[in-house]
């Protein structure tokens, strides 16, 4: 513009006799910044040049901008249900890495702890080490044996509770009941019982995340007569603590992790022991593999001693943890792993049965190791030898007054049955979680509409906005922890309920498509393992030929790898401006509150050289300009 001007003045000349001046303008030089202006007809010419222009020239805008900074995200309510290892790590880490979260986390049960606070039958211990088990951000030195009792882990989790303040966060003995979606707030309505003072409360969360757990809706089997008996009747995880077995005939149904444990434990104190096995199953030494039994087994005080120096306690736990990321071949049909897994099975089995060598063809399974969760049972084997113990296959037909009658017609008295018959494995909700007209739980019933727990990761479902399962299908791969995979999956969510807050999004939910190619492809995943072999176990829903749901299709790296960095163009978003455009709440007025703030730290990217890790400059979410 400033070159269009001095060309147009160069070719106005003043008229003869005239001055190129100010004078008679009514301008004096310093109006017009010491530069003379042409008189006249130059006047006329360049006048329209410099006048602002009528009408506007950039677009109009289409909404007013929002009156917030983009670092101020929207604060969230978030409910969290079950306060077991699951619930409790949510109340760490969520409050830490969700900024302005409002948690709110409920527990049926009088405290945390979960399967460990509810389950305290002869014998309940962890049959991973206990170093293995534990939180990654606070590990415990102090645990008394490798393979710790019930109580202990409790007790860690419960510390754990009180070292971060999550107690603060929870309602204790507060049953949920229904959550039901609210369409036009965009808001659950989580339906929850006081069982304290049986009072109702109905509380509002922007995000529900179910941490529920896979064990915890216990249930006694469906016999007939099985409320006539009249003596004492229990399910593993609803044990009787002040009742003495000592002398007493006794029968325990089942012979999974809990049956496994309580048969190995009460044969030592009871009279007579019937154990009632419908189902063969592999027995294991341990899952790493080298340790030969889980029996107490306390940690030296040398080794303790040990731990007191940090180093040396990470490179134990290292070296300990890492055998338990190994091994995925051997879920493979048809692997070397496999068959050699199958070998060793075997022979040890056998050998643990020398003095009762005709219990061995009951108790080898047709499937392949690893259909269904290896069990390590030290005391078991031996236990089932014992001459005052029976081993039961014979498909039991009802309960009596005095006992249970099995399909042969014999009947046998016992003074206490003890069911260690599971839990409800097939991942449906306890409580129905209403949206768009559907309860999910009735969805993914086996006679549902669903049929199977359909979901995108194993994290959400369509169809059900703003919602997310931890530790729920899918939950965990082959290798690694339970502790690990918790932590990964609760960052996820970390990522998720971070964009939601600081992007101003209404709903989130996965896409149909991306759950339906989630389910293809573990469909194809599974079909090539052991998993797929006639066997009914959990990873099932307790039903041959079901579909998978317990575990990841892949192993634990590579389910921590797919959750690191989440894919966002799989989900489908609405956002809380009433614009309908995705940025006008997200950028607000266009700058942030932190640059207005003179003590604040605009360069938190620099650093002393020797600290700078090139892989992770400018990905610190926590700490931008």
């Amino acid at each position: 513009m400033a070159d269009a001007l001095a060309d147009i003045a160069s070719r106005v000349k003043p008229s003869s006799g005239e001055e190129a001046s100010t004078e008679g303008s009514g301008q004096s030089p310093a109006a017009t910044n010491g530069v003379a202006s042409p008189a006249g007809a130059a006047d006329a010419t360049i006048r329209p040049l410099l006048n602002q222009p009528t009408a506007p020239i950039y677009p109009e805008a289409k909404f007013e901008l929002e009156d917030r900074h983009i670092d101020e995200p929207r604060s969230l309510r978030v409910v969290v249900i079950g306060a077991g290892l699951t619930g409790v790590t949510a109340g760490v880490l969520l409050p830490a890495k969700v900024p302005g979260i409002k948690l709110t986390i409920f527990e049926k049960n009088a405290d945390v702890g979960g399967t460990w606070f509810e389950n305290v039958y002869p014998g309940v211990r962890c049959d991973i080490p206990a170093h293995v088990y534990q939180s990654s951000f606070s590990p415990n030195t102090k645990w008394s044996e490798q393979f710790a009792q019930g109580a202990e882990i409790r007790d860690y989790w419960q510390g754990i509770s009180k070292k971060y303040d999550v107690y603060k966060n929870l309602k204790l003995s507060h049953k949920v009941e229904e959550l039901r979606w609210d369409e036009a707030k965009a808001v659950w309505r989580v339906r929850v019982r006081n069982l304290t003072t049986d009072e109702v409360l109905v509380e509002e969360a922007d995000f529900v995340l179910t941490a529920i757990g896979r064990f915890n809706a216990w249930k006694l089997p469906d016999y007939p007569g099985l409320h006539d008996f009249r003596g004492l009747l229990r399910h593993a995880s609803h044990y009787d603590s002040s009742f003495d077995p000592t002398g007493k005939r006794i029968a325990v149904i089942g012979n999974g992790a809990s049956g496994i444990q309580l048969v190995s434990n009460l044969q030592k104190r009871v009279s007579h022991l019937d154990v009632y096995a419908r189902n063969k199953t592999w027995i294991s030494a341990s899952f790493a593999g080298d340790e030969t039994s889980i029996e107490p087994i306390p940690i030296s005080k040398e080794l303790q001693e040990s731990f007191e120096d940090p180093a040396k306690y990470l490179e134990f736990r290292k070296e300990m943890e890492s055998k338990y990321w190994r091994g995925i071949e051997s879920l493979f049909r048809g692997s070397e792993l496999n068959e050699q897994a199958r070998e060793n099975f075997i022979r040890i089995t056998k050998e643990r049965l020398a003095k009762k060598p005709e219990l061995l063809e009951k108790i080898i399974p047709d499937f392949s190791p690893n259909c269904r969760r290896l069990t390590p049972g030290p005391g078991y084997l031996e236990a089932i030898t014992e001459d005052h113990v029976e081993y039961i296959q014979t498909p039991i037909k009802r309960f009596t007054e005095t006992g249970i009658e099995t399909e042969d017609g014999r009947h046998r008295e016992v003074d206490a049955i003890f069911c260690a018959t599971g839990a409800n494995v097939d991942q449906v909700p306890p409580f129905s979680i209403w949206a768009g007209g559907k309860d999910l739980a009735a969805l993914w019933r086996a006679d549902g509409e669903q049929g199977f727990p359909y979901t995108y990761l194993g994290v959400a479902t369509p169809g059900f906005p703003n919602l997310g399962f931890v530790l729920g299908p899918h939950g965990g791969g082959r290798g690694g922890t339970v502790p690990h995979n918790v932590e990964v999956q609760l960052s996820f969510f970390a990522k998720l309920l971070r964009k939601v807050g600081r992007e101003g999004i209404r709903t989130v939910q996965p896409s149909k498509r991306a759950a339906d190619e989630f389910v293809d492809y573990s469909d194809a995943y599974f079909g090539k393992t052991v998993l797929s072999d006639n066997c009914s176990s959990w990873y099932n829903s307790g039903k041959a030929g079901s579909r998978i749901h317990g575990l990841w299709p892949g192993s634990g790296s590579h389910l921590a790898i797919v959750l690191r960095e989440p894919r966002w163009e799989d989900w489908e978003y609405e956002y809380l401006s009433g614009t309908g455009n995705r940025f006008a709440w997200y950028f607000g007025k266009g700058y942030t509150k932190k640059e207005l703030d003179p003590e604040s730290d605009m360069t938190p990217y620099l650093k002393e050289p020797s600290k700078v890790d090139l892989r992770d400059i400018h990905e610190s979410w926590w700490n931008l300009p």
